[in-house]
């Protein structure tokens, strides 16, 4: 199944004052995907407050810590943290995208630095933004921001490609979002047989198939089809990505196999974690590539039609535990 049409969708970097209003009235907090159900009111040894119902209690660590939250994208600020004549502060990725004008008072910015939040930040030990999700980890206020962009229990971004989706979330989250929201192609068991049909193989700028997601072993992979450009030439390509950490993508290897007129093409690898977006395993080439007269060629008859039948098997690797080597755990 493919997409002759990809509507993506962009986003503006600037913000206009309605919207930068818009911002100041409101706070983002991150998603509970586990459950839509409020945490019961428990104080930790942080002094982080988990609220529901009644007043909200902030401790604190939390109070500080909301005085080093940008008011316009609501982000952790570090130095150089600026500030307005009136002392309103704001991160220094904002301070361009506001027009140099304060967010709160509409005083102009200028160039003032905000030392004494800098300092203050300095002393901070907080817990990881994920703590809510599981990370258990506290860190200096300055090393916080390097462990959460490689934090285990951050969420991951949506697999689906060709649409440039935003959602995030834990796998059951995303799981049930691919099935439910672009209604991808659901299937249980390691091994799959998928014919791929195009009436105009001429057309292969960034033409992308519909996803397919397979479920075995306990855990969730995406097996990705589509045609682009490799430098002039063009071509197709398979590929899958484990829905997990890369390590664990590790205990598992795939392959695929293409073919027809008495030829095939047979690829065999490690899949790779959705924590690599698409496009940057697209653009390692870490998978099988057709070129397109080799695709036509498979595809037989006067070659002015694609079909091409891809069929592969997911299999989890183990150790042996008498000589240490890896053998293929195949499912029924």
């Amino acid at each position: 199944m493919d997409f002759d049409n990809i509507e993506c969708v962009s986003s503006s970097d600037g913000l206009d004052e309605d919207e930068i209003h818009h911002h100041n009235l409101q706070h983002h907090h991150l998603h509970q995907f586990a459950s839509p159900k409020p945490h019961n009111v428990n104080n930790n040894s942080n002094g982080i407050a988990n609220v529901v119902g009644g007043p909200t209690v902030i401790a604190p660590a939390t109070s500080v810590h909301e005085l080093l939250e940008c008011p316009v994208c609501t982000n952790s600020m570090y130095p150089p943290i600026h500030q307005c004549h009136n002392g309103h502060t704001l991160c220094s990725t904002c301070k361009t995208r506001v027009q140099n004008r304060c967010p709160t008072c509409r005083q102009e910015l200028g160039d003032i630095r905000c030392l004494a939040l800098e300092k203050v930040a300095e002393s901070l030990e907080l817990p990881c933004k994920y703590y809510n999700l599981g990370c258990p980890e506290i860190f200096p206020y300055y090393s916080k921001l390097k462990h959460e962009a490689i934090c285990n229990f951050r969420p991951y971004n949506c697999p689906y490609a060709g649409s440039e989706c935003s959602v995030v979330g834990d796998i059951p989250f995303l799981v049930a979002h691919l099935r439910d929201d672009h209604k991808v192609d659901m299937h249980i068991g390691c091994t799959f047989n998928h014919r791929y049909v195009k009436s105009n193989p001429r057309e292969v700028e960034n033409a992308t198939w519909m996803l397919t997601v397979f479920h075995c072993f306990g855990q969730y992979f995406c097996l990705h089809f589509e045609a682009f450009q490799l430098g002039m030439a063009p071509v197709y390509m398979a590929f899958l990505r484990f829905m997990g950490d890369e390590a664990e993508a590790r205990n598992y290897s795939y392959s695929l196999e293409v073919g027809g007129n008495g030829r095939k093409l047979i690829w065999e690898g490690t899949p790779r974690s959705v924590r690599d977006s698409h496009r940057k395993v697209r653009d390692s080439h870490d998978g099988l590539i057709i070129q397109r007269n080799m695709a036509l060629f498979f595809s037989g008859g006067d070659r002015k039609e694609l079909k091409l039948r891809v069929t592969g098997r997911i299999w989890k690797e183990q150790q042996s535990p008498e000589t240490g080597v890896c053998i293929p755990n195949l499912c029924s």
